[in-house]
Parts: C-alpha cells; sequence; structure tokens
C-alpha cells in the first residue's frame, strides 16, 4: 500500500478537493491497538486500487487532526477507522471489524459513476 501521510489540517484541506476528482479514503490508525494494527494489515496486503487513494493518519500523534476530521465530516470519532470521502463528503465510514476493502471499493465505484 502506497500511503499518503496526514501531518496538517492543510493535508485534510487537499485530500478533500482531491475527493472531487477521485475518491480518498482517510485510514485513522492507533499504533497502540491490535485491532487497528490487524485492520490496517488487512488493507495493506490488497493491490491498491487506482480508482482511490489511501491517506495514513497516526492519531496517537496527531490526535487533535483526528478529532478535526471526525468534526469536518460529522462522524464519530473511532479506531481504527476508514472515511470514504467523494465530492468532499464522507460517503462511508467504518471501524474495527468493519472495516473491509472490499466495500470501500464497490461504494467508491458506485460514487464515480
Amino acid at each position: 500500500m502506497n500511503w499518503s501521510l496526514i501531518k496538517s489540517e492543510t493535508d485534510i484541506d487537499e485530500l478533500q478537493k482531491k475527493s472531487f476528482a477521485k475518491p480518498q479514503v482517510i485510514f485513522k490508525h492507533s499504533t497502540r491497538c491490535s485491532i487497528s494494527a490487524m485492520a490496517k494489515g488487512r488493507i495493506d496486503a490488497i493491490d491498491q486500487s487506482e480508482n482511490i487513494d489511501f491517506h495514513y493518519l497516526d492519531l496517537i500523534e496527531y490526535r487533535a487532526l483526528s478529532n478535526a476530521i471526525a468534526e469536518r465530516f460529522h462522524i464519530a470519532h473511532e479506531s481504527p477507522q476508514t472515511i470514504l470521502l467523494h465530492h468532499g463528503e464522507c460517503i462511508l465510514d467504518q471501524s474495527h471489524w468493519d472495516i473491509r476493502y472490499e466495500e470501500l471499493n464497490e461504494v467508491a465505484s458506485k460514487s464515480v459513476n
């Protein structure tokens, strides 16, 4: 997986803008959580889709950004969590064992067509 790192609110602004051209996924990861490590491992193991860009947020290091993402996209903060953005809005949010690349890809494909 080729992750783009999220380290600032500017990064969030940019990926939100990019979501108008191509779906964007934010993966919020707790480096202290075994469930989060398992979810990240499942995503790392896939062949990255050309239809979706993936962004990684270390929420231990950037907790304020994690909270800003939850507030901006009107979703509850969870960890681990994937947030699929299209046209500037969250169209899918998954957490814990519900994180599935297949669903991300399916929803992203439908949103583009």
